[in-house]
C-alpha cells in the first residue's frame, strides 16, 4: 500500500497508510477543478474513533487549497447536537462574513427571508416557518454561494455529532449535485447514530455513488514507522511491536502515547515496553481524568466549563463560567495546552475569535464531559445557560443548556424553554422546539399554565409527528388553564392531526363533541364549519344522515360576516357542486364567501385558523362549475404564497397539484403534466399513502391519458401505488373513475367495468351526481355500448339529466359527446354537432378538441377534423393529434 511519509510525525500521523484515500480525494479535487460544468460528488469517509478522519479533511484541504479551492468547513459536537442549525451555520460563516447584509440579500433573492433566520443573518418573520421550506432554501442559498465560489469543497466533521436539521440540508444538497460543480467530504464514526440522523446519514452516501471509505487500524508496520519517526530511528522492533499490541493500531492513541513516551524521556527499547500501557491508560478515558486533577483544582474546573460550553471556547467566557479570575482563567489555559487537553483552533479550518480554544480531539472533549460529577454538570448547564441569556444571544441559544438542568418546580425555567420553543418554531426547527417543551413539562409547569404547554406542544409537533400531536391536545384538553378561544383552537387543531393521522372519523368526532358543548355564538359557528368540513373530505358514506340538509340549512343563515360563516357558505358551496346541484347556485355561495371578490384577512393561504382544504374546496368550486379564472386565480395564489413563504411540503405539493388540476381542466395538458410531475415529486418527500400523495398521482394519471400517453400513465399508476384500497378522503378528480378509465385504455376492459362500477356505487353512496367531478358512467356507457347496449343508453340518459340539471356547458357538452358516441348515423352526427355547439363556448378546451374530432368523424367532415387537430395540437393532446391526422391521412368518405 502507498504510504505517506508525514513530515510532522505528531499531526499527520493518521495519513499513514491512507494513501488510498488521498488518491481518491485528489482525483475528486482534479475533477472539480477541470471543468467548472462538472458535476458535483460526495466522498464519505468512515472509521472509528481516532482511525484519522479528521486527519484525512485537513489534508483534503491543503490538497484543494493547493488548487485554488474555495474550503469551507464545519464539524459536529457530542454536546451540541440539539442546536438546530449549527453545523450548516459553521460551514457557511466563512461566506456569510464577508458579504455585506444587502450583498448576501442579492446572493439569496427570494430565499434570503427564509434561509436567513435560520442562518442567523435575519430576523424571523411573523409566521412559524415550514421546516422544509427552510431546507430548501438552505439548499438554494448554498447552491447559489457555490457558484460564485467555484471550485468550491465543503468539509464536515464528525458527522454523527451534526444536528439533524443540517443532516435533512446535508441529504437534500448531496442529492441535487448533478448541476452543481462543488466536493462535499463527510466523515463520521461507524455507529454513535440512529434513528433519523442515520437515515439521513446514508441517504448522503448513497448520493455519493461510490463506496464509502471505511478506514482501518494501522498494521505494525505502520505503527514501527511512526514510531521511529516521532522518536527516532533507533526504536528496536520488539518496543514498536509494544505500541502496536497496546494502542490496536488506533492512529490517534498512537500519537498521544508516543507523545508520553517522549516527554516521559522513556527509552524506545525492549526493556522499556512493559510501561507502555500505564502511559497508554494516561492518555484516556480514567488515566486522562486522573491527569487532569494533577493539574490542579482551577485547572480541573476551567476543561469542565470547557467541556460544558462544547464551541465558542474562550478564556473570558470559561471565566464566567467557572466562576474564576481572569488571570486565573490565563493560567490555566496555558495549563491545559501544554498538556495536549486544549489547544488553539488551527487557522487553516477557519476564522475564529481571538483567544479562542478548542479540545485537541473529540475523545478527550468526551471524556473530560463525562468527567464532570452528575450534579456538578447540572448545575453548571444551570450557569451557562445564564451566560449565554445575559451576553444577549436569545433563550433558543440557551436551551441547550436548559434542556440538561434538573427539575426543580421553576416556573421561570419554564418561561424560557417556551419562548426558545416559539424562537426555534420560528427559523424552522420543531423538533428543537418539541424538546424544549417536553422539558418543560418535566420541571413541572404551574397548573395554571400546564394546559397552555401541552397545547404549544401540539402545535409544534403538528406536521411532524401527528400521532403525539393528538396525545398532548387530548391531555391538554382534558385538564384545566385553556380559555375558551384556546380550547376551541386545540380541538381544531386536535382534528387536523386526526386527519393527518389518517383518523378523519375521530377528527369529525371529537370536533362535533366540542360544539356540543358551547352555545350558539362565534366559537359554535367554527367548529360546527370545521365538522362539516372534515365530513365533506371523507369519502366514505356521510358520518351523519341528513348532512347535506343540515348544512344547507344552517348556510342559508350565514350573510359572511365573519369567517365562520364565509367557512360555511364555502362548504355548501362545495357540498352542493359534489352533488350536482345547480352550478349558478354553486359559484353564488361562493362568492358570497369573498370580500370584494378576494379572499377574507385570516383566511388566506398561510392562515393556520382554517387551513388549505377549505380553500380548495372553494377554487375547486369554482374550477368544477366553469368558473376556472376565478379558480385559476386562487390556485395560482395559493402557490405564490407558498413559495414566497418558504413552505416546501405538503401544502406546496397540494397547490402544485391543484395548479396542475386547472391547466387539465382549461385543456394545457403540457403545463399540467409539469405541474402534476413537480407534485409528486415534493409529495414523495411528505410521504406515500397521504391524501395530497392520491391527488398529485391521480391527476397525473388522468392527464396523461388525456394526452394520449397511456403505457406511461399505466407506468406511473404502478410505480406509485394508485390502486385500491383507496384513501378515506376525497380526492379530485375520482381515483375510481381515472383508475377504470385507465384500465378500458389499457386493454383491461373486465378489470376496467368493475372499477367504474365500483366508482357508481361509491357515487351512489356519497350522492355525488355531478358528472364532470365523477365522471364514472361516461366510461362505463361507452365500455358497455356493446355488451349491454341498453344500460349503456339508460346511463347515457341518466348523464345527461343530471349534466342539465348541474346547468355547465362543460357537463352538457360532455353528456351530449357520451350519447352520440353511442349512436350511429345521423342521430349521432346532430348530438356531436350539439355537443360541439356546448364545448365551444366551455372554458375546457381539451374536451372542445376532442368533440370536435368526434364530430368530423361523424360527419365526414375534413374541416371539422382540421379544426379539431388544431385545438388538440394547441392542448398538448397527442393521442387525439394521432386519431385526426390517421382520419384525414386515410381519407375514405370525407368532404
Amino acid at each position: 500500500m502507498t504510504e505517506v511519509r508525514p513530515t510532522a510525525a505528531a499531526s499527520t500521523a493518521s495519513l499513514w497508510e491512507r494513501g488510498e484515500e488521498v488518491a481518491a480525494v485528489e482525483r475528486a479535487v482534479d475533477t472539480l477543478c477541470a471543468d467548472r460544468a462538472s458535476s458535483g460528488s460526495v466522498l464519505v469517509l468512515r472509521g472509528e474513533a481516532g482511525f484519522g478522519k479528521t486527519a484525512l479533511l485537513a489534508e483534503t484541504r491543503r490538497i484543494a487549497e493547493r488548487r485554488g479551492c474555495t474550503v469551507w468547513s464545519a464539524r459536529g459536537g457530542e454536546t451540541l447536537r440539539s442546536v438546530p442549525f449549527n453545523v450548516v451555520r459553521q460551514l457557511l460563516q466563512p461566506a456569510l462574513v464577508s458579504l455585506m447584509p444587502e450583498e448576501a440579500r442579492e446572493y439569496l433573492g427570494d430565499w434570503y427571508d427564509i434561509a436567513g433566520p435560520a442562518l442567523g443573518i435575519a430576523d424571523p418573520g411573523e409566521r412559524q416557518a415550514d421546516p422544509q421550506g427552510v431546507c430548501d432554501g438552505l439548499v438554494a442559498a448554498v447552491r447559489r454561494l457555490a457558484k460564485r465560489d467555484w471550485p468550491l469543497v465543503l468539509l464536515i466533521d464528525d458527522a454523527h455529532w451534526a444536528d439533524q436539521e443540517t443532516l435533512q440540508w446535508l441529504a437534500a444538497f448531496a442529492e441535487r449535485l448533478d448541476d452543481l460543480s462543488v466536493l462535499v467530504v463527510v466523515a463520521r464514526r461507524n455507529g454513535d447514530v440512529s434513528g433519523e440522523s442515520a437515515r439521513l446519514l446514508d441517504t448522503v452516501a448513497a448520493a455519493s455513488g461510490r463506496p464509502v471509505a471505511t478506514l482501518s487500524a494501522l498494521t505494525p508496520d505502520a505503527t514501527a514507522g511512526l514510531t521511529r519517526a516521532t522518536l527516532g530511528a533507533h526504536a528496536d522492533a520488539p518496543f514498536c511491536r509494544e505500541v502496536w499490541a497496546v494502542t490496536g493500531g488506533n492512529p490517534y492513541e498512537t500519537v498521544e502515547l508516543l507523545a508520553k513516551v517522549r516527554d516521559s524521556e522513556l527509552q524506545p527499547t525492549e526493556s522499556a515496553a512493559a510501561e507502555l500501557r500505564d502511559l497508554n491508560r494516561s492518555a484516556r478515558g480514567g488515566g486522562l481524568v486522573a491527569r487532569l486533577e494533577e493539574l490542579g483544582i482551577d485547572a480541573t474546573r476551567f476543561a469542565w466549563a470547557a467541556a460544558i460550553l462544547g464551541t465558542g471556547i474562550s478564556v473570558g467566557l470559561v471565566a464566567r463560567l467557572a466562576t474564576m479570575r481572569r488571570d486565573d482563567a490565563v493560567r490555566c489555559a496555558e495549563l491545559l495546552r501544554t498538556a495536549r487537553i486544549l489547544t488553539e483552533p488551527d487557522p487553516a479550518n477557519g476564522p475564529a475569535d481571538e483567544g479562542d480554544l478548542e479540545f485537541v480531539h473529540p475523545l478527550i472533549a468526551s471524556a473530560v464531559y463525562d468527567s464532570i460529577p452528575d450534579a456538578l454538570r447540572t448545575a453548571m448547564h444551570g450557569i451557562a445557560a445564564q451566560v449565554v441569556t445575559d451576553s444577549g444571544l436569545g433563550a433558543a441559544a440557551a436551551s441547550r443548556h436548559l434542556l440538561q438542568v434538573h427539575p426543580d418546580d421553576d416556573e421561570e425555567l419554564v418561561e424560557q424553554l417556551r419562548e426558545a420553543a416559539r424562537e426555534h418554531l420560528a427559523v424552522g426547527a420543531p423538533d428543537a422546539a418539541r424538546r424544549c417543551l417536553e422539558r418543560a413539562l418535566l420541571e413541572p409547569p404551574d397548573p395554571a399554565v400546564h394546559a397552555r404547554v401541552l397545547y404549544e406542544l401540539g402545535c409544534a409537533t403538528l406536521l411532524t409527528a401527528p400521532a403525539k400531536t393528538i396525545g398532548h391536545l387530548q391531555t391538554a384538553l382534558a385538564i384545566t388553564g385553556l380559555d375558551d378561544d384556546e380550547r376551541v383552537d386545540a380541538v381544531v387543531r386536535l382534528s387536523q392531526a386526526l386527519l393527518h393521522n389518517n383518523q378523519l372519523e375521530e377528527a369529525v368526532r371529537a370536533v362535533e363533541a366540542e360544539a356540543a358543548r358551547h352555545e350558539p355564538g362565534p366559537a359554535k359557528l367554527r367548529l360546527q364549519a370545521v365538522h362539516y368540513m372534515w365530513e365533506g373530505v371523507h369519502a366514505q358514506e356521510s358520518s351523519s344522515p341528513g348532512r347535506s340538509e343540515s348544512l344547507a340549512a344552517l348556510a342559508r343563515t350565514c350573510t359572511g360576516r365573519d369567517n365562520s360563516e364565509r367557512a360555511l357558505l364555502i362548504l355548501r358551496g362545495f357540498d352542493a357542486m359534489t352533488h350536482g346541484e345547480n352550478a349558478e347556485e354553486v359559484a353564488e355561495l361562493c362568492d358570497r364567501a369573498l370580500v370584494n371578490g378576494r379572499l377574507a384577512p385570516g383566511l388566506g393561504w398561510t392562515d393556520t385558523e382554517w387551513g388549505i382544504e377549505l380553500l380548495l374546496m372553494l377554487a375547486t368550486a369554482y374550477a368544477y362549475t366553469d368558473r376556472l379564472d376565478r379558480a385559476e386565480a386562487l390556485y395560482s395564489e395559493g402557490l405564490r404564497t407558498y413559495e414566497s413563504a418558504g413552505w416546501s411540503g405538503g401544502h406546496l405539493a397540494l397547490a402544485h397539484a391543484y395548479v396542475g388540476l386547472a391547466h387539465r381542466r382549461r385543456g394545457r395538458l403540457r403545463e399540467a403534466e409539469t405541474s402534476l410531475r413537480e407534485s409528486l415529486r415534493l409529495a414523495e418527500r411528505v410521504g406515500r399513502g397521504l391524501p395530497l400523495y392520491w391527488t398529485a398521482t391521480c391527476n397525473l394519471v388522468d392527464t396523461l391519458l388525456a394526452r394520449g400517453h397511456v403505457e406511461e400513465a399505466w407506468s406511473i399508476a404502478g410505480q406509485y401505488g394508485f390502486a385500491p384500497p383507496y384513501p378515506s378522503t376525497i380526492v379530485l378528480p375520482d381515483p375510481r373513475s381515472v383508475r377504470g378509465r385507465l384500465l378500458l385504455a389499457v386493454g383491461r376492459t373486465k378489470e376496467g367495468i368493475n372499477e367504474l362500477e365500483a366508482a357508481e356505487k361509491a357515487a351512489a353512496a356519497r350522492g355525488h351526481h355531478n358528472p364532470v367531478l365523477v365522471p364514472w358512467a361516461v366510461d362505463l356507457a361507452r365500455a358497455l355500448a356493446t355488451e349491454d347496449p341498453t344500460r349503456a343508453a339508460q346511463l347515457a340518459t341518466d348523464v345527461r339529466r343530471h349534466a342539465e340539471r348541474f346547468g355547465t356547458d362543460t357537463a352538457v357538452g360532455e353528456a351530449l359527446r357520451c350519447a352520440a358516441a353511442l349512436e350511429t348515423g345521423q342521430r349521432a352526427v346532430r348530438l356531436a354537432a350539439q355537443a360541439v355547439a356546448y364545448l365551444e363556448a366551455s372554458p375546457c378546451q381539451y374536451e372542445h378538441a376532442a368533440a370536435r374530432v368526434e364530430y368530423g368523424i361523424a360527419a365526414r367532415s375534413t374541416a371539422e377534423l382540421n379544426r379539431g387537430l388544431a385545438l388538440a395540437r394547441s392542448c398538448g393532446a397527442d393521442g387525439l393529434v394521432a386519431r385526426a391526422r390517421e382520419v384525414l391521412e386515410t381519407g375514405r368518405g370525407l368532404r
